[in-house]
């Protein structure tokens, strides 16, 4: 009885494993400053493993078959690994298309039969080219997903409530301002005001580069929310082109208080309170 192609495969695991590892480690794209090559080989261990035991059921073209499934869990985790490490995705993807050399070889010294022989060529190569492809995808939301996460904490970041004065918080805006974000700086201001029990909350835009009718809502609904919570909200750093954008849109501002600068904002905050701010006219002693 003749053994099928899967079964062959399965028999010559090592020399497939020692071949692959080879066409890996000689490739002058190769980053070892990313991952060692103990940890090459045995991720290429584990994956060649569940690859292998996939094909003994001779299906070499439905990848979404239930044999796949170790296989395809495998991989998705190696390309999601990479896009975290770094990896662009032609090394990710070359990781899997350098399998085939190591394949091809194996079959042409088993397989002596030039029709069979063609014919396993042509089935294994298939099968590769549909592992590529769903590692380039698993790659990509890989790296979808890295980045959400860094633009996530970037925006945590960039919206710090900062307590000034007891009662008192400010809230400086660099970059714009989009719905995700106004969320984020909402939610901030929101839980400080809770846990501070302060009752103004500063808004200072001047590292806002522009200001159009959606900037201009979404400052609205951040006021709106602050005074649901019972405190006052200020907005500064009303440059004059952003004044000049602003009258030119028809915005109406009219029910917020605005202020030139955060120290003018902070001055005002302090009338509200009745806070008197005076400089000291003593001497600092100093000694030796």
């Amino acid at each position: 009885m003749k053994q099928t192609t899967g079964v062959l495969l399965q028999r010559k695991y090592k020399e497939i494993l020692e071949q692959w590892i080879q066409q890996q480690l000689k490739d002058d794209a190769l980053r070892e400053d990313l991952m060692s090559n103990e940890e090459l080989r045995h991720e290429s261990e584990e994956f060649l493993h569940s690859l292998l035991n996939a094909v003994k059921k001779d299906n070499y073209t439905d990848i979404d078959a239930p044999e796949y499934e170790k296989t395809l869990e495998a991989l998705s985790g190696i390309s999601t690994a990479r896009a975290t490490k770094g990896y662009s995705p032609r090394e990710t993807s070359n990781y899997i298309f350098s399998l085939k050399d190591a394949l091809f070889i194996i079959l042409e010294k088993e397989i002596t039969d030039k029709a069979r022989l063609y014919k396993e060529y042509h089935r294994v190569n298939k099968l590769i080219d549909s592992l590529g492809i769903y590692t380039f995808e698993a790659f990509i939301r890989g790296r979808e997903d890295v980045i959400m996460r860094q633009t996530s904490e970037i925006s945590e970041i960039s919206t710090p409530v900062i307590q000034v004065w007891d009662g008192i918080l400010a809230l400086p805006i660099i970059g714009t301002l989009d719905s995700s974000r106004t969320q984020v700086v909402m939610e901030n201001l929101l839980m400080k005001i809770v846990d501070t029990e302060s009752t103004i909350a500063i808004l200072d835009i001047s590292g806002v580069p522009a200001v159009d009718s959606l900037v201009a809502q979404h400052l609205i609904k951040t006021v709106s929310a602050t005074r649901l919570m019972g405190a006052e909200c200020i907005i500064s750093g009303i440059r004059p082109e952003i004044a000049q954008t602003i009258v030119h849109l028809g915005i109406d501002l009219s029910g917020i208080i605005t202020k030139a600068s955060l120290a003018h904002a902070l001055r005002f905050a302090f009338g509200l309170l009745k806070i008197e701010v005076k400089k000291s006219t003593d001497k600092i002693k100093t000694g030796i």
